[in-house]
């Protein structure tokens, strides 16, 4: 869904399971547009939930599949979707908490078990290439059974990692340019947010990270943001039932953006030199009194305010 200056309404992105979303949104390419981006998955952390995925996006331009993030249930959230894994071409990892990784292999397998016969690269930080081989290790009875048994093509060569470590232009091909800023999300680093250059639009995907100028400057003349949101006067009771209350807070706060600063990167985008086209936000609802919509509220009074 995109929309004007005027309406801005939400992140895209909801951090921590903080903000209720549905399992998938997808945001429809009009008659002619060549790009498509799917909202998969929104659920933050790595608890598990009966309604909703963790962080998981895909971007399909000309029916070629380029994944951001893979946290768990990103295949089954493909399927629902209606996207064809064997369409998958490029995988993208923002960081490397659980929320955001733990189907990175699963993916590709899953995949390949569908009909994947192609190359797929795969981008994000260190140690991204570690991660696939020792993935491809622990599942080698299962992959070598299947190329033996259901005359498959072997699986390891079609991989390729690439390891990410600064920010600048990660790939180009003939659909998209793909460019990565540094982000702010400690303790790990370095971790990245992501735009994607179409034939058609640009989009950006902040990944988990708190206000960062790093990712405005990132977004700036883009057409859709796709950024994370923390609703801070819920992460008291959502601390209150863990028993590193105090520990785990200060990571929430610290790393991070509250609803009410992303309204504030939405006024700073508003305000750049470069013309700001179309912002696009995907609020998430179930009920009129849910914490994404306090989150909203909170975005518009960065937004106007910030």
């Amino acid at each position: 869904m995109v929309l004007s200056r005027r309406r801005f309404l939400a992140a895209a992105g909801a951090s921590l399971g903080l903000l209720a979303a549905p399992s998938v949104v997808r945001a429809q390419a009009p008659a002619g547009r060549r790009s498509r981006l799917i909202i998969l998955a929104t659920g933050g952390g790595p608890r598990p939930r009966k309604t909703r995925g963790s962080t998981a996006h895909a971007i399909i331009v000309d029916n070629v599949l380029y994944v951001v993030d893979c946290g768990n249930g990103v295949a089954r959230q493909l399927a629902q979707a209606g996207v064809a894994l064997p369409t998958l071409r490029h995988v993208f990892i923002t960081h490397h908490h659980s929320d955001h990784n733990a189907d990175y292999g699963n993916l590709m397998l899953l995949a390949w078990t569908t009909g994947l016969r192609g190359r797929v690269d795969t981008w994000g930080p260190p140690p991204l290439e570690k991660m696939t081989r020792l993935f491809f290790e622990l599942n080698a009875v299962d992959i070598d059974t299947r190329i033996a048994d259901e005359g498959r093509p072997p699986l390891v060569p079609l991989v390729h990692p690439h390891e990410i470590t600064q920010p600048g232009l990660v790939m180009q091909d003939e659909r998209v340019k793909v460019t990565a800023a540094l982000v702010e999300h400690p303790p790990l680093t370095p971790a990245f947010g992501f735009r994607f250059d179409c034939p058609d639009r640009s989009i950006v995907f902040s990944g988990d990270t708190n206000k960062s100028d790093n990712l405005i400057r990132l977004a700036r003349g883009a057409d859709v943001l796709v950024h994370e949101a923390l609703y801070v006067p819920a992460v008291d009771r959502l601390v209150a039932r863990v028993p590193q209350a105090a520990t785990l807070k200060k990571h929430l706060i610290d790393s991070h953006t509250s609803a009410e600063d992303v309204g504030r990167v939405v006024a700073a985008l508003l305000r750049g030199d470069l013309p700001w086209r179309r912002i696009g936000a995907a609020t998430y609802k179930q009920k009129s009194n849910s914490n994404t919509e306090r989150a909203a509220l909170e975005c518009e009074r960065g937004k106007f305010h910030g």
